[in-house]
């Protein structure tokens, strides 16, 4: 490569609202049904002589994700007719937003956002009869929020770590499920290459994007291919266009030339009202009401429990698991102690939650007696890990399982003196290696002094007793 290129990269991100109801009819919104055409009406199959009526809810919806974003919250608002021919638009127009969208500005994970608007969703086509297609319109009407970011990312990375943290925000707000693997939530890649960091190149969309992984595959092929393009020297074949991604391939592919705003001839819906979103709501009290949002989160729990930022994104990701956490915290108190409850949690219980989908949480009571008993060293850390598993299960007291099963540690330092000279006189190749400068090998004398004790023995009192004997 002879130049340095430089990436810019917009993302256009669609995302289904959990309304009970369509965007415009009253036809239920389910996106887990299976049967085709269950969920439609005359409206939302665009019957002559019927009328869209605006989801209040959905409307509601974008507004809090305007305000969680920090953005500015639209006073006048109003729906659009975007104008094309697809069999999965029985209107042959989706109703859309255009020149006064909802929200506009804000940023999140350090992105600037160029505006947030509604829409309704379109129907899904089935490819895969033969040598025809089939539609189904139970998502057809299904409101649905699109997001749009300045062109100010410039890494795969950046993109899917922005993507990911929507993803999050969505959920906490309560707006929207956002699973990819269901549809519920889709991403388009706008990217282009240049040489001139102050210029754009050529800009390409790319879709069929189904996992932030995958998001970052395409990003890097298309920035690999435009960048071949231009170190060849063929830089008039970066044409504006719309390009798919191939999951199989791990590519992109040509679909269609690019379409601008004006081919959609887009222009306000006559049937449905202006909106004056101060009238119909009281913003001031809605941001009021937000809940507490994953940035907000990380920081207090930085702040308050001084734990690691990966355990952090555990409890952000997983809402039940941190407010377990948090409970668990507060019987807890210490800080140290809750750093090692943190410790449990995301190393030893995820870890049986992985080999065990079945596990379930103890009761914070459990947890944190458990911790105490680590944390006075009345159990080992290999006792803890074991009593863990139990309650993860029967959510017994793991005071009364370490007591049932011989697990609480013996501080009887008479009683150990006598096991450590026992481990002492059976290893002389150990003791004689320890006492010729190497250390480390104490811990072998250790392990056997566990071994032999069956684990009951506290490891600290018997490597200084070892000491004292081998000094």
């Amino acid at each position: 490569m002879s130049k340095e290129y430089y990436t810019t990269i917009g993302l256009e991100i669609h995302a289904e609202l959990n309304t009970k109801s369509k965007m415009f009819c009253g036809c239920t919104n389910n996106p887990d049904e299976i049967k085709p055409n269950i969920n439609i009406c005359p409206v939302c199959m665009a019957h002559p002589g019927t009328l869209p009526v605006i989801n209040k809810k959905a409307v509601e919806s974008v507004i809090k994700v305007g305000l969680a974003l920090g953005s500015k919250i639209a006073n006048f608002t109003e729906f659009d007719r975007k104008n094309y021919f697809y069999p999965d638009i029985p209107k042959a127009y989706q109703i859309s937003q255009y020149k006064y969208p909802i929200v506009s500005g804000g940023t999140l994970h350090d992105v600037e956002i160029t505006r947030v608007h509604l829409e309704e969703d379109t129907a899904t086509s089935k490819h895969d009869r033969g040598n025809y297609s089939l539609v189904d319109f139970n998502r057809a009407g299904v409101p649905l929020m699109e997001l749009v970011t300045e062109p100010v990312i410039h890494s795969a990375k950046q993109a899917g770590d922005f993507g990911r943290e929507l993803q999050i925000v969505l959920r906490y707000l309560g707006v929207s499920e956002a699973n990819m693997e269901k549809g519920q939530m889709r991403v388009e890649l706008n990217i282009s290459v240049s040489s001139d960091k102050n210029v754009f190149g050529t800009k390409v969309e790319v879709k069929n994007i189904n996992s932030f992984k995958a998001m970052e595959r395409a990003a890097e092929y298309e920035t690999k291919r435009m960048i071949d393009l231009l170190e060849t020297g063929r830089g008039t074949e970066i044409v504006q266009e719309t390009r798919g991604w191939d999951e199989n391939k791990q590519s992109t592919f040509s679909q269609r030339a690019k379409e601008n705003a004006n081919d959609y001839r887009y222009f306000p819906d006559p049937d449905l009202p202006k909106l004056f979103l101060s009238k119909i709501f009281d913003i001031d009290k809605m941001k009021a009401e937000l809940p507490e949002l994953p940035e907000a989160k990380r920081n207090r729990y930085r702040n308050d429990y001084g734990i690691k930022d990966e355990d952090i994104e555990s409890y952000i990701f997983d809402t039940e698991l941190g407010s377990w956490f948090e409970n668990v915290s507060k019987i807890l108190i210490d800080k140290n102690k809750v750093k090692t409850a943190s410790n449990y949690i995301t190393s030893d219980y995820l870890g049986l939650k992985k080999l065990n989908n079945e596990i379930k949480l103890p009761k914070a009571d459990n947890f944190a007696e458990l911790i105490n008993m680590v944390a006075t060293d009345k159990i080992s850390s290999r006792s803890a890990k074991d009593i863990l598993a139990i309650i993860a299960i029967s959510d017994a007291s793991p005071e009364k399982i370490a007591e049932e099963k011989g697990l609480i540690q013996n501080h009887d330092e008479g009683a150990l003196k006598g096991i450590v000279q026992k481990i002492i006189l059976a290893n002389p190749e150990v003791v004689a290696t320890y006492k010729g400068g190497k250390e480390n090998a104490i811990m072998s004398l250790v392990g056997q002094v566990m071994k032999e004790s069956k684990g009951t023995a506290n490891p600290s009192l018997v490597q200084r007793i070892l000491k004292e004997l081998l000094s």
